[in-house]
């Protein structure tokens, strides 16, 4: 079985993402759900996990955070 959109059931996608993330409803932090969430366009057809994933690690390493915010070493 793979993961593209095309070769999947939404019932699949759905199944795929849940056992990906883990057990949402015994979360007690509420992340989980946001994650499920994220996942979404996946789950309908409309986005493949690949273009998920890439565009939340590139907001994450885009340097969204203030230089002044930073600290550690002198690589700023």
């Amino acid at each position: 079985m793979g993961y593209l959109i095309r070769e999947t059931t939404k019932e699949e996608r759905e199944r795929i993402v849940a056992e990906s993330i883990g057990n949402v409803d015994g979360a007690c932090d509420g992340c989980a759900a946001g994650m499920i969430d994220m996942y979404q366009p996946y789950i309908d057809g409309i986005k493949e996990l690949r273009d998920i994933n890439m565009e939340f690690r590139a907001s994450y390493v885009s340097g969204e955070i203030d230089k002044e915010d930073r600290t550690g070493c002198g690589y700023q």
